[in-house]
């Protein structure tokens, strides 16, 4: 009895919590709104999905940062919201429009967005660097858009900027082979763009995410109670796709998520491994919530 009465106990400061993390959410975002800016065109992957000419193709890691724009002299989410990074750290920056990722190291992204999504300057940020990829008003060619970033790298004088690497490979092979290379060392995969491609808003083949799994995002509509030693906590998350699939997921939380899970509204990134029949995604594992937006004063 006492058993029943404290789970009971357990699952109603749950379902409070969960109610508090989403009033707090929606509030966030409402208020967010008011400090947002315009909204950058920013370039997005496909994914990989089959054997391509690698000598066609600048390949990077793929770095787990948070999305910013620097327009030459603020650096801006992907959403349209102004980081509020302190002025030191953007000290002698390029005055010409970024493209890149704020990031800590491979394995960081939770305390990458701990210290960018805060609303005032502080020194959290003296561990995260501005990783350029691209050089968004360049108007040329990607290669020659590395040509201009290889050169902006010369001049660099801020120890909280850096261009990333662009390799070519020759071969598929050697390109697989980097790619394990990279995920041994706890990188999450790679990203191919097109020597030849022009930047250009929106989804483009001209550049490829590569993977050793498949990823996607999902917005969280519910959740499933817990059994056994989770019983009083959150077994699974109830999602839905943006193309309408709606499925659980409960592999990839740890237990202070399952005690705190994401808010309801929130969108979270998830793996799997293809699909059923059905169209809904195998074997989905939890990875992180997507809240990459600047707090709200």
């Amino acid at each position: 009895m006492k058993k029943h009465c404290l789970a009971k106990t357990r699952r109603g400061v749950v379902s409070l919590y969960q109610r508090a993390l989403t009033i707090s959410f929606i509030c966030a975002l409402l208020c967010s709104s008011a400090l947002a800016s315009e909204k950058p065109s920013i370039m997005l992957a496909e994914i990989y999905e089959q054997r391509i000419d690698s000598s066609q193709y600048f390949v990077s890691e793929k770095l787990d940062g948070v999305r910013a724009r620097w327009d030459g002299n603020r650096l801006i989410s992907r959403g349209g919201l102004v980081f509020a990074s302190p002025e030191w750290f953007t000290k002698n920056f390029p005055t010409i429009p970024l493209d890149g990722e704020l990031w800590i190291g491979r394995g960081h992204y939770e305390e990458t967005i701990s210290v960018v999504s805060k609303h005032k300057p502080h020194d959290g940020w003296k561990a995260v660097r501005l990783m350029v990829f691209d050089l968004p008003k360049h108007g040329g060619t990607f290669e020659e858009r590395v040509k201009e970033m290889n050169l902006l790298a010369t001049k660099a004088v801020s120890p909280y900027f850096e261009i990333i690497e662009q390799k070519d490979f020759t071969s598929e092979e050697a390109l697989k082979l980097w790619l394990k290379t990279v995920v041994g060392l706890g990188g999450e995969g790679l990203m191919l763009h097109r020597k030849t491609a022009r930047y250009a808003n929106g989804r483009s083949q001209d550049l490829l995410k590569l993977k050793p799994y498949t990823d996607a995002e999902a917005t969280v509509i519910g959740y499933r109670p817990g059994n056994g030693k989770y019983t009083g906590q959150t077994g699974s998350l109830k999602v839905r796709t943006d193309q309408g699939m709606v499925f659980f997921i409960g592999s990839g939380l740890s237990d202070a998520q399952r005690l705190h899970p994401p808010p309801l509204q929130s969108r979270i990134t998830f793996r799997h491994q293809g699909f059923t029949k059905k169209g809904i995604p195998r074997f989905p594992v939890f990875l992180r919530i997507r809240n990459e937006q600047p707090e709200s004063e």
